[in-house]
């Protein structure tokens, strides 16, 4: 595939990338770290060259240890750091509930890149997201922060996870953002408003959950088993009854033209996003414990 640029950076990524997070987060225990991290390497070997973490992925195993995602990126791209672009995040962490907690002070946005850093073995991070917007902490401020650990060499550029249009605006006022994480797909289409704001100001949207948690792959319904209280989709409004049912129609239609195209569901959705300039972030289908798969995914317009 042609490699597309990212955003306003000088990084060159193909079309297709890799989402981490269901090795270690959300979906289900965390998968054996010599099976994520052989996973993770075959993906580079067969092209994959960018890759989506977040310092707040991680779970716990069966045996009582912590899975962080960073630490298994890191441990995959030992020897070829130099052939990715690795994409992290900061800003959030998880309460007993599931909901978010958000701080992005300096002094929080500093910590945790160190952490970052150690984790995933290397002296700097290609793009480092705010994972959320942290209604405590003006724009000008994060921006401020990032563009010093840009001028240390700490991090390449920046972005902003779940971005409004006034709030990137403000921030990249300060320090031009590179690109802008948030939730799009064929379900889930709101956020197309702010295209044209990415346009204008040369910002790539990275576009998470393009096949809706594998909602679109087809392969889940109500009556799906996930993978206990560290599997969220179980609580997902795309995998209750109503749901379900009012997306019916348009699974029908997939698998209407995937049996005429010979594809599969999941293909015909990022298509779908690739035709609209999109670079996909997708989790590969991998193991689970207990022989089941699990898919979810990221995407990037420009």
């Amino acid at each position: 595939m042609k490699k597309r640029k990212l955003g306003n950076s000088e990084l060159y990524i193909n079309p297709v990338g890799l989402g981490c997070m269901g090795f270690s987060h959300a979906y289900g225990a965390p998968t054996e770290k010599g099976v994520a991290v052989r996973t993770l390497r075959e993906a580079c070997e067969i092209g994959y060259d960018f890759f989506d973490t977040a310092e707040a992925y991680y779970g716990t195993s069966p045996d009582g240890t912590i899975s962080y995602n960073e630490e298994l990126v890191g441990e995959a791209v030992k020897g070829i750091r130099d052939k990715v672009v690795i994409a992290t995040k900061m800003g959030v962490s998880h309460n007993a509930d599931r909901s978010l907690k958000t701080d992005s002070s300096p002094e929080t946005i500093r910590r945790s890149v160190e952490g970052s850093l150690k984790k995933l073995g290397t002296d700097y991070i290609d793009l480092y997201y705010q994972h959320r917007i942290d209604p405590k902490v003006e724009p000008e401020t994060v921006a401020e922060t990032m563009a010093e650990l840009i001028k240390e060499g700490k991090i390449r550029c920046w972005g902003i996870s779940e971005a409004t249009e006034e709030y990137l605006r403000r921030a990249d006022a300060v320090c031009p953002v590179t690109a802008i994480e948030n939730r799009y797909s064929m379900m889930a289409r709101w956020h197309e408003t702010i295209f044209p704001v990415c346009e204008e100001l040369n910002v790539a949207y990275v576009a998470f959950s393009p096949i809706a948690n594998g909602f679109l792959t087809g392969k889940y319904t109500p009556d799906t088993e996930f993978e206990g209280n560290q599997d969220y989709r179980a609580a997902m409004p795309q995998y209750t009854k109503e749901g379900f049912a009012k997306a019916k129609e348009l699974l029908d239609m997939l698998t209407q033209m995937a049996a005429e195209k010979n594809a599969t569901l999941g293909q015909l959705s990022l298509a779908w996003m690739i035709k609209k300039s999109l670079i996909l972030c997708r989790f590969p289908a991998h193991a689970s414990r207990n022989g089941s798969k699990k898919t979810s995914s990221r995407a990037i317009l420009f």
